[in-house]
């Protein structure tokens, strides 16, 4: 995370899924559905993991597990009756998971802080896996791809040390005479106080007699230092799927791919791993009798809202296609309800919608 390229990719993701709202619904008849408030699964994931940790927290922080080590965890504490009351993240290096010979399930073994093991059944631990997992362990993106990363690290050193020394490169000073040791190093020391490092700003240099400064050109590879920094950022990028604007590169940015952003990371890095925490969700936190009746979804309208002027025009004519209701709208933009704003209806064609009922011709 001291590559400021991988935070920001990490972060990205990570700070997505915690923002993103995740409400559980009960499915009703046909397609309806409502927010299962009373469920605890709903404020699990919404409210409070446990006593001490927000439920965006927990998400962010098992989420940058799986971006960093492979692996995320979350232990699922249940009361008596076999509910879910608590997640509680486990880091990955206290966890070991092997598969069983027989069946292929897996077999977690917690490591505690004093030393103990206990084992835990695959039904209490969410396990959030990086993409590309072959098999029941995640692998972690940052060793299979060390050497980006590393190189992004090493071009960074590069310049820190480069602009420590002033943003210039190293010179020598010639005689004609021959310096003895004892002057040559005198004479060094003096010049690097007083050009070296902070004072390497200009300045008017005394140069003894029969000294010359002749200063050390840069080299291909310090003339292009920009160039491979640019492109260590697009292999980061790449790492994570993720589009280089997310990473606060904007060189090939213009207004029209800025607009579609949202939807380019929703679509190749995010949506993945939404679609595994639902996928844990359903499997661990919901019993085998509560699946075909309850589901949790993480509501994504939030990436994909455009601006105000954008969005009124689409609001616009979704009233008038019949399709959403004029509270629909407000609840789109944050706003309460109004009485008799549930009724579908085209307000650029009738005249009289004070009570959202039809026109009664006058």
């Amino acid at each position: 995370m001291a590559c400021t390229a991988l935070r920001c990719a990490v972060e990205s993701i990570a700070e997505s899924v915690a923002t993103l709202p995740a409400v559980t619904y009960e499915r009703g008849s046909g397609d309806s559905r409502t927010r299962a408030t009373d469920h605890p699964v709903f404020d699990l994931l919404r409210h409070e993991a446990n006593p001490w940790t927000p439920a965006n927290m927990l998400l962010e922080a098992v989420t940058r597990d799986a971006l960093l080590w492979g692996n995320g965890y979350a232990l699922v504490v249940r009361d008596g009756a076999g509910t879910p009351r608590e997640l509680h993240r486990i880091h990955p290096t206290r966890v070991d998971v092997t598969a069983d010979e027989t069946t292929g399930e897996p077999k977690y073994t917690i490591t505690e802080p004093g030393g103990q093991q206990r084992a835990v059944i695959w039904q209490d631990l969410v396990h959030i896996r990086a993409p590309g997992t072959v098999g029941i362990k995640g692998q972690s993106p940052v060793i299979e791809c060390r050497e980006a990363i590393g190189l992004c690290l090493t071009i960074e050193r590069h310049v820190a040390k480069l602009f420590g020394r002033g943003g210039r490169p190293a010179g020598a000073l010639r005689f004609k005479t021959k310096l003895g040791n004892e002057v040559a190093t005198r004479i060094k020391a003096s010049w690097q106080s007083a050009f070296g490092g902070e004072n390497a700003g200009g300045g008017t240099a005394v140069l003894e007699e029969d000294a010359e400064y002749q200063p050390i050109q840069l080299s291909s590879v310090d003339a292009q230092t920009l160039e491979l920094w640019a492109f260590s950022v697009l292999e980061i990028a790449r790492i994570y799927r993720v589009p280089p604007a997310m990473l606060m590169d904007f060189s090939r940015a213009t207004w029209t791919n800025a607009e579609t952003g949202g939807q380019q990371f929703l679509s190749y890095a995010l949506q993945r791993w939404l679609d595994v925490w639902t996928g844990e969700i359903r499997l661990k936190l919901f019993k085998p009798d509560e699946r075909d009746r309850f589901y949790t979804e993480f509501l994504t309208d939030a990436l994909l809202r455009s601006d105000f002027a954008t969005r009124a025009t689409a609001y616009g004519k979704y009233r008038s296609m019949g399709v959403m209701t004029a509270n629909e709208v407000r609840a789109g933009l944050n706003l309460p309800p109004l009485p008799g704003g549930d009724v579908l209806q085209n307000p650029f064609t009738t005249s009289n919608t004070s009570t959202g009922g039809p026109t009664d011709g006058k």
